[in-house]
């Protein structure tokens, strides 16, 4: 939304008071959390484990009721009232530069959505007053409807409060980007190589779930029918956004298969989830790559034998390489490959430009790093523990299908990311502001 760009225009008060990290020393936290999915709002009993920076989330009101929040929120109407009345001015504009004035309108135009949100919220905060007093009425008709006008101003208030949090999140350009998806086998041989199948078939039902598009790009088997590597091109409305808390490390525990003692494993296989840049975002220079041709390889066949279908370029000034060999055209493939390409650059790119962002960061939430696991598939026990929030699901039969557990799991990522993203912003007001 607008405000989000808006946002570092606005760093001098301090806020990071605002939020209470919680640290849990306890085994295990039971906690209910309501979530809303494709099949309508659900509750769902998840457990939360050891070493939480967060426990518990702030809850809208909580913050609402701190002063300094409000203070904040005057001061952005302050700045808005003088950027509006300084633009309406004619003195101001015999004063001041072409530069000066566009900068107060551009102000202006990111503040809008902002202000309008804070001004409906102070409008029904009197209407819901008004409407405490009717309850005290001795007309019980009067009362009655009151009580029914009551609710529905709360409710109000509530989602206008959201809402005036969710534009103080900054928005991440990544975000409005598709995707490419990487699958590799990790440790443990063929047994990482079939769960890595698991995974990417979860992902495949993932993308289904949400009505996106899953083109893939490379699919490369290992003897049993696992994968030694794969990769996918994702598109769709927010498929980044709500992909991005897959990347990492993904470890199981489970009798394999070709496990004749039945003794348990541990395996691993790695996500890479890659935003997918548009044109006019990222361009690279054709003088940079070297685009190579060969045989596809596979289980044979005339095609397989006889046709340079396969592409492979290389990034000369970085050395990253992308193939892609499973359409028949070579000219498909070459464009495939490519787009697997600005993939791993714009990714490149946009991790130099965050790293120093997310360094000192104790929950890694969707930052791609894959020196730590970031969730566990326990089959023994039937659970899914997602370990940079600490939340246990249990069910990995109806997990794997990528459907409602999956989404649910990632709605509470991203619940945790957000929350996470603001005391971030509101530490870097503290420090300004200090």
């Amino acid at each position: 939304m607008a405000f989000r760009r808006a946002v570092n225009l606005f760093r001098k008060e301090s806020f990071y008071s605002l939020w209470r990290p919680r640290f849990q020393e306890s085994s295990i936290i039971r906690q209910t959390v309501n979530l809303n999915s494709h099949s309508g709002t659900n509750t769902r009993t998840f457990y939360t484990g050891t070493q939480l920076m967060v426990a518990k989330l702030v809850s809208v009101e909580e913050l609402f009721a701190r002063k300094s929040l409000q203070e904040y929120l005057k001061k952005i109407e302050t700045e808005y009232s003088e950027c509006l009345r300084e633009i309406n001015s004619s003195a101001m504009e015999e004063q001041r530069s072409d530069d000066e004035l566009r900068t107060k309108r551009t102000k202006v135009f990111l503040l809008t959505s902002l202000i309008q949100a804070i001004r409906e919220l102070d409008s029904k905060i009197k209407e819901s007053q008004e409407t405490e007093m009717l309850l005290k009425d001795e007309d019980p008709a009067l009362r009655e409807l009151a009580e029914g006008e009551r609710e529905s101003c709360l409710q109000d208030i509530q989602d206008l409060r959201q809402k005036i949090l969710d534009l103080l999140i900054p928005e991440e350009e990544a975000d409005l980007s598709d995707l490419v998806l990487e699958v590799t086998a990790g440790i443990g041989g063929q047994e990482a190589m079939l769960f890595t199948a698991e995974v990417f078939d979860m992902y495949h039902g993932f993308a289904q779930h949400h009505g996106w598009s899953f083109d893939i790009l490379e699919h490369m088997t290992s003897d049993l029918g696992g994968l030694r590597h794969a990769s996918a091109s994702i598109s769709g409305h927010q498929s980044y956004k709500r992909m991005k808390f897959e990347a990492g490390v993904h470890r199981v525990q489970r009798v394999p298969k070709t496990e004749k003692q039945g003794r348990m494993h541990t395996s691993t296989m790695t996500v890479a989830v890659l935003p997918q840049p548009t044109e006019i975002s990222f361009t690279i220079n054709p003088k940079d790559l070297r685009i190579e041709t060969k045989r596809a390889s596979g289980a044979g066949g005339q095609h397989v034998n006889t046709t340079d279908s396969a592409v492979r370029i290389v990034h000369l000034p970085t050395g990253v390489v992308a193939e892609c060999q499973q359409e028949r055209s070579q000219l498909k493939n070459r464009e495939k490959a490519m787009k697997a390409l600005r993939a791993k650059l714009y990714s490149m790119k946009l991790e130099e430009e965050t790293s120093k962002r997310y360094n000192q960061r104790k929950i890694q939430i969707g930052t791609k790093g894959r020196s730590e696991k970031i969730r566990t598939y326990n089959f023994a026990q039937d659970r899914i523990t997602d370990h940079r929030i600490g939340v246990t699901v249990h069910d990995i039969k109806s997990f794997l299908l990528g459907e409602d557990l999956l989404d649910e799991m990632n709605s509470l990522l991203q619940e945790f990311s957000n929350q996470e993203t603001l005391m971030e912003l509101l530490g870097e007001n503290s420090q300004e502001g200090s």
